[in-house]
């Protein structure tokens, strides 16, 4: 299942995703971390101090041979230079298998049974020449070309603010975690978000944090209403994590609300065929305003209308 953490600017959804993707490791469950935030921290919140995490492979530095890899022997792509972050699969193209042994699982970094990949940070060079839809078109390309199975799980910590639906990436997930605070600004973040989903068949969850009291859960219910998955409570192990003292055991509610999460995604059902429509949808629209004129090609042709996803079975 590929999931997203989702929500403004120091809700604690790095906090959040991170807590979640070691409660499914603490449980045995394959998971590959991704940061996609332009603010690249989940690698020191999955435990790696701030060397290591910074020397871990940026997605987006290696988009040319990623591209490459993925494009395969597919005839409908050109080159690599021809490629966009939304081209989809087809025919002679290669499909990454969950933490499979391939070019792109090579840039992640084990992280206490963790598989972490990071689009890397927008840096000096960048500035004035690049968006960061450069970076996380990696992760759009991966996630495109993924086939993940029952089982098999995949935590995106996505970039803050409705910056998400800049491009199509928002549709690639099976379920999004929206991290809201009991607050104006918080849930105001939660009608930003479904208003531009509305349309796309998205679902959209929504998790309170940094929760003190029953009137904050009240506030949470009052504005978003059954979408309210669960909520997490203010945490001393949790800040015991980020001063960096490491071991502390998290509070019973809070491992209940992970719990709640966990079911939410168990229960999603998996729909390959709207997941490929929505992805040709996009590449479409994305073809038809900026990537024919920035490739000189009439990239719509990159779509294989045959193309169906293999189905993968449990165990």
């Amino acid at each position: 299942m590929k999931i997203a953490f989702v929500g403004k600017g120091g809700s604690g959804k790095t906090t959040l995703s991170s807590l979640f993707t070691r409660h499914l490791a603490a449980r045995g469950l394959p998971v590959v971390a991704i940061d996609a935030d332009i603010n690249q921290h989940m690698g020191v919140a999955l435990g790696l101090d701030e060397d290591r995490a910074a020397r871990v492979p940026a997605m987006g530095d290696h988009l040319p041979a990623i591209k490459d890899w993925l494009r395969g022997d597919n005839p409908l792509i050109s080159s690599a230079a021809a490629m966009v972050k939304t081209t989809p699969p087809g025919a002679g193209s290669r499909l990454l298998r969950f933490r499979g042994d391939d070019p792109v699982h090579a840039l992640g970094r084990e992280v206490d049974g963790i598989a972490l990949l990071a689009t890397g940070p927008f840096n000096d060079e960048d500035l004035g020449v690049a968006c960061y839809h450069s970076k996380t078109g990696a992760v759009e390309l991966y996630l495109n070309h993924l086939l993940d199975g029952p089982g098999e799980y995949v935590v995106v910590d996505m970039t803050a603010g409705a910056d998400t639906f800049a491009s199509g990436l928002f549709t690639r997930f099976d379920l999004m975690f929206l991290v809201a605070e009991p607050t104006r600004k918080g849930v105001g973040v939660y009608r930003q978000y479904t208003d531009h989903a509305r349309d796309y068949d998205v679902a959209i969850t929504v998790v309170g944090n940094k929760v003190q009291s029953e009137d904050d859960v009240a506030y949470l219910r009052e504005h978003v209403g059954g979408d309210l998955l669960t909520w997490v409570g203010q945490s001393a192990a949790v800040r015991a994590v980020e001063q960096g003292r490491p071991g502390a055991v998290l509070e019973d509610a809070n491992t209940a609300a992970l719990d709640t999460m966990l079911a939410a995604v168990d229960a999603r059902a998996k729909d390959w065929d709207k997941f490929h429509r929505q992805a040709v949808e996009f590449h479409v629209r994305n073809a038809r305003s900026w990537a024919n004129r920035a490739t000189g090609e009439d990239l719509e042709r990159q779509v294989d209308p045959a193309f169906r996803f293999p189905v993968l079975q449990a165990g």
